[in-house]
């Protein structure tokens, strides 16, 4: 089609040009935001390398790159020795240069061969004085990355994914020392380097063998970081496949049980490997990509080395250049060819780590939803009295959960709020921990309202007790322990005695050493509760918040702990988030929720004679229960 002829719209004629145009459309914009990501990733590494208040940091990062100047002097002057000695064997004395003659091509070549050691030693030197640096900087963004994770809202770690998230932080953190290493220790250097070698041929030799270094050098490195670009997408694919196959092996692996209760290992095995295909698939581009560059580096360098080593010939030939010249310029060739070789690598792995460091980046750019006041307090309290007023909040914008709600819990009182599913009756809770910020109204705590405090002081201030009490991989004594910082052994058993745990702990064969296995899979739910309640006991918080605490266990263990519970909110403050009724007959006062809103409140008794909506869903718990039984 000539070039001014008017494209038509018939899409069989535009489909493949404008699937061409997209792709490149796309892959220049894929480009772009790869560099420009690569740039904020450099830019947020450099203060690690220069930190403003650790000047034993720079100091060490001067004296390598001493070390690693000096090594790159003796490295490119090494080749002169071997003239010289070439030169004297070869019986062509008058070419040498006036410091070699007296000296023997004996002397010469232990001279090069300790240039050659001095080379090694000084970036071996370089290497160990840099590692505190590296390691320091891993440890840091290691410990900011875990933090911020911490930092983060619920919201956040509800919709996460825990196998894709430990990936993400695993390669980051790895690329770390890799990208201060050598963008540093390489990139600069190859430079300088070939900045040397290229000014010596040229004022030795001729300018021409110059020009045929830095054409050859030029299309190297033109080849190299074309494919490198085209590899690291290809890359990149392979590293979202990876993160999803580890991310459904980790999910598959919590949910064991599940999976054995649906006879679904097949099915999960096959999802499994579903995701290992596309990662077998772009492994395979990636080895393929690999090898296509690799022989293209060779052809260019060794078509590079062949010009010159020819040029060098022609000039022993004819006698403008002697032996020892013509083997100093293989050794400047084959020396430069070695840190081009590992230029590819380089570059492709700081490409690589790049990737790999932006997602963690990413991640820690991720914004923390509940953020201290500028000039928020420590909460101070000095009775517990809660209150909500005009509470509004929503966990999305367009489908609001509260609206509106008041309730006022006393010091030292207990208050239920009921409601049917959806009600957002656990929303309370969360909102008086501040996992969030109310959308409107305000939570307040003996008059001071929870935006203007520390978040770390509400949660020192509010114990919780869950539907179902999660515990760590570890000891008994630890998940007890973990309810105070510092508390001792005997604090501990006194909260078991409290929780009246203690002595099924004492009848184990381990005792407290008892390991409870992932998330305490190896306790029963009503020891898994009774340990939460021992945690929370040694805490020994003013306000407690009891989230359906009984509601996921059988009768009979749920009225054992419920008397535990009742012992445990004396002279507390408690808001008890209840499903089932017969749990709260006892408290001060029934908050009943429904839609968001605060419909009833008042006694077990007052709400019951009232006959409203608390007597129907009292009613209706008791059909059930009877049905049942």
């Amino acid at each position: 089609m000539p070039a001014d002829t008017t494209v038509t719209n018939d899409p069989q004629d535009t489909a493949p040009g404008s699937r061409a145009e997209a792709e490149a459309a796309a892959n220049a914009a894929y480009a772009e935001a790869e560099r420009a990501s690569g740039w904020r990733t450099i830019r947020k590494v450099a203060p690690y390398l220069w930190p403003a208040d650790q000047a034993w940091v720079k100091q060490r990062v001067v004296i390598s790159l001493v070390m690693l100047a000096v090594a790159k002097l003796i490295a490119v002057g090494t080749p002169f020795l071997y003239k010289a000695a070439v030169d004297m064997l070869a019986g062509e004395n008058a070419v040498d240069p006036a410091w070699v003659l007296g000296v023997g091509a004996v002397g010469i070549t232990v001279a090069y061969g300790m240039a050659r050691a001095l080379t090694v030693g000084f970036n071996q030197l370089r290497d160990a004085i840099f590692a505190k640096v590296a390691q320091r900087a891993l440890r840091q963004l290691a410990l900011e990355t875990f933090q911020h994770i911490h930092a983060l809202s619920l919201r956040y770690h509800i919709q996460r994914k825990t196998g894709g998230l430990s990936r993400i932080i695993e390669r980051g953190v790895k690329g770390v020392e890799f990208l201060l290493r050598f963008l540093l220790f390489s990139v600069g250097p190859l430079i300088l380097e070939l900045a040397l070698t290229g000014i010596i041929l040229a004022v030795v030799f001729d300018i021409n063998y110059l020009i045929v270094l830095a054409v050859t050098i030029g299309l190297y490195i033109w080849f190299t970081f074309k494919v490198t670009e085209w590899r690291v997408r290809i890359r990149k694919q392979m590293n979202d496949q990876d993160t999803d196959a580890n991310q459904k092996a980790i999910d598959s692996l919590l949910n064991f049980e599940t999976v054995k209760y649906f006879s679904a290992e097949a099915r999960e095995a096959k999802r499994y490997d579903a995701a290992m295909e596309g990662y077998e698939a772009a492994a395979l581009k990636t080895s393929y990509s690999l090898a296509f560059l690799n022989f293209g580096q060779s052809v260019l360098i060794t078509a590079g080395l062949v010009i010159v080593m020819v040029m060098a010939a022609l000039g022993v030939q004819d006698g403008s250049l002697s032996v020892g010249d013509f083997v100093m310029v293989n050794a400047y060739m084959i020396q430069i060819t070695m840190p081009l070789n590992f230029l590819g690598t380089v570059y492709r792995e700081i490409r690589q780590a790049l990737v790999d460091m932006g997602e963690m980046f990413n991640l820690l750019e991720q914004p923390q939803e509940v953020r201290d006041a500028p000039d928020a307090q420590p909460l101070e309290v000095t009775g517990g009295n809660v209150r909500l007023e005009g509470v509004k909040f929503g966990y999305d914008a367009a489908r609001p959960i509260l609206k509106g709600v008041d309730i006022d819990i006393p010091a030292g009182e207990t208050v239920a709020v009921v409601g049917s599913s959806g009600s957002g009756k656990s929303t309370i809770g969360r909102l008086m921990f501040r996992f969030y910020d109310v959308g409107d109204g305000r939570i307040t705590i003996d008059g001071q309202d929870l935006r203007d405090v520390t978040q770390t002081s509400v949660h020192a201030q509010i114990g919780v007790v869950p539907q179902d009490t999660v515990l760590f991989n570890d000891s008994i004594y630890y998940n007890i322990a973990y309810g105070r910082d510092g508390a001792t052994r005997a604090e501990v058993e006194q909260a078991a005695k409290a929780a009246a745990i203690h002595d099924f702990i004492l009848s184990l064969p381990e005792g407290y050493d008892t390991p409870v296995g992932e998330r305490g899979l190896k306790l029963s739910g009503g020891e898994k509760q009774r340990v939460g309640i021992a945690r929370t006991l040694l805490k020994d918080p003013p306000i407690l918040v009891l989230d359906e605490a009984t509601s996921a266990l059988d009768t009979d263990t749920e009225m054992e702990i419920q008397a535990e519970l009742k012992a445990m909110g004396e002279g507390r403050t408690v808001l008890t988030i209840a499903h089932r009724l017969s749990t709260i007959v006892d408290a001060d006062r029934i908050v009943v929720l429904e839609k968001g809103e605060v419909v009833e409140e008042g006694t077990h008794e007052a709400l019951l004679a009232s006959g409203g909506r608390y007597a129907q869903l009292w009613h209706r718990q008791a059909s059930d229960e009877e049905d049942a039984a």
